[in-house]
């Protein structure tokens, strides 16, 4: 967020109006040199950081166990909700890792923030506390895929959990060497300290790896390690647990990964409204007292059901709803700090996804968002999103794509839980299109698109009047 933080502080006080209150300060001590006035008014005007941090120390927050507003934060069973039927399935599979024996791959699928990886935390960490009693050597070795390009830059970081959950140290560096190397780091650590050990292999649809291979990098992963076990590569009792927002991933494993991994299916459906103010109410003892007022649970689990039931984004915004109550000194958490924390995540999430993508990938997605933001229904066709595509593609001299090109782009959207897409007919005369639909305001993705320089280079006047146009020509 460096790039687009406000040069203005929290105080309301812009960097380039500092030199000028030094200055005047400085004259104030020159023209009265007295003892009685010399930096009186300085100090009076401003703070150093020290005084500021302290006097902050001293208020009285109103968020008093910040890690229960961490959607990552492995929490108590009880607080566990909506989720009892497939807490229970993991555990039932897992809980052979008790007995020394090795528990079954698991393939858990469904929307971004349902708690497949809690759940996959929370069981795993208490069989850990239980073997520990036994004398049976456990281990959870969990990897995010989202941030991993290659397949050996994933076999390495297995290698680097494993040998943190061992509190041992990685013999062989991250570059350099052949994956082949770091696979057998990786089995030595996994032999060498654990008798039991579940991988733990997060968003893994997103390890496609290089597009020369014949098949997606996690679909390799996932042969290397079922075969492993099963050649005694791997002397500790193994199990896989493969998880993914994209429930049609499996489709894309290998005949032979397939073959060797051959997963219990777990599947984790959406949150409702209702579900998502349980989630919330279990963990509202992060606040002190009384400081949310009636209206903020029920709000902010409203709008994280309109995006999928993402509980990740309901704790979110409790935070985030907490500590803008906090900067702004008031005693209580109210529904204007809940309504203003959708407007920051909302904004932080898309910043996060598309900063990542290529300019091709933004051009797509702000044809295709600048359509839905003049429909009723906030969706946007695919073929009048490609011709939007074209006039932009056109504005900034870039390279353009074809049309099925473009479709694939937005497509590959999905897996950020950007937008989604349905196919659609409108009568024998349209023909068949995609119809993509947003989880985000479509205004939200347009203004973070537009930090992009290219892109705003092109006149947004300009763009919405070319949308009108060709919206106006679908009917």
């Amino acid at each position: 967020m460096d790039d687009f933080e406000d040069p203005r502080d929290g105080a309301g006080t812009s960097k380039d109006q500092m030199p000028d209150q030094t200055l005047s300060s400085s004259d104030s001590a020159e023209s009265d040199p007295s003892p009685s006035s010399t930096g009186t008014k300085a100090d009076s005007e401003s703070q150093s950081i020290e005084d500021m941090l302290l006097e902050f120390d001293q208020q009285e927050g109103l968020i008093r166990d910040r890690s229960l507003l961490d959607p990552n934060h492995i929490v108590e069973e009880d607080r566990i909700v909506g989720r009892d039927e497939q807490l229970q399935e993991v555990t039932k599979m897992l809980r052979v890792a008790l007995g020394d024996n090795r528990p079954p791959n698991l393939f858990l699928y469904g929307p971004s923030g349902t708690g497949k990886s809690l759940i996959t935390k929370a069981v795993c960490k208490n069989i850990s506390k239980i073997c520990e009693t036994r004398d049976i050597r456990f281990g959870t070795i969990e990897v995010n895929c989202q941030d991993l390009d290659t397949l050996g830059v994933a076999v390495y970081e297995l290698a680097n959990r494993a040998a943190d959950e061992a509190n041992v140290a990685v013999e062989v560096p991250k570059h350099g060497v052949a994956t082949k190397e770091k696979w057998d780091e990786l089995y030595r650590i996994v032999n060498e300290n654990f008798d039991s050990a579940v991988f733990v292999l997060d968003e893994l649809d997103m390890l496609v790896g290089r597009r020369d291979k014949q098949e997606p990098a996690f679909s390799r992963l996932l042969y290397q390690l079922s075969r492993a076990g099963a050649n005694n590569e791997l002397t500790a009792h193994i199990s896989v647990v493969a998880i993914s927002n994209d429930t049609k991933m499996m489709e894309s494993v290998g005949s032979r990964a397939l073959s060797s991994f051959t997963p219990e299916d777990v599947h984790f459906d959406d949150y409702d409204a209702n579900q998502l103010q349980s989630i919330l109410r279990r963990r509202q003892d992060a606040f002190f007292g009384d400081v949310l007022d009636e209206d903020v649970i029920p709000l902010a689990a409203a709008f994280a059901a309109q995006t999928h039931g993402d509980a990740r984004k309901a704790i979110d915004l409790m935070r985030v709803a907490g500590e803008l109550a906090e900067r702004e000194g008031n005693e209580h958490v109210r529904e204007e700090h809940v309504r203003e924390a959708q407007d920051k995540v909302e904004k932080n999430r898309v910043l996060e996804v598309v900063r990542g993508i290529s300019t091709q990938k933004k051009l797509c997605l702000y044809a295709t968002a600048a359509v839905a933001s003049e429909t009723d229904n906030e969706s946007a066709r695919s073929t009048t999103g490609y011709r939007v595509y074209q006039f932009l593609t056109d504005a900034i001299d870039a390279e353009q794509y074809h049309q099925e090109t473009y479709v694939n782009k937005m497509k590959e959207m999905t897996t950020y839980s950007l937008v989604d897409f349905e196919r659609r007919s409108h009568g024998p005369s349209s023909g068949m299109f995609l119809e993509f639909q947003f989880g985000e305001r479509p205004e939200t993705i347009l203004e973070t698109l537009r930090e992009d320089s290219r892109i705003d280079m092109i006149s947004p006047d300009e763009v919405a009047s070319v949308v009108k146009a060709q919206v106006w020509n679908e009917t």
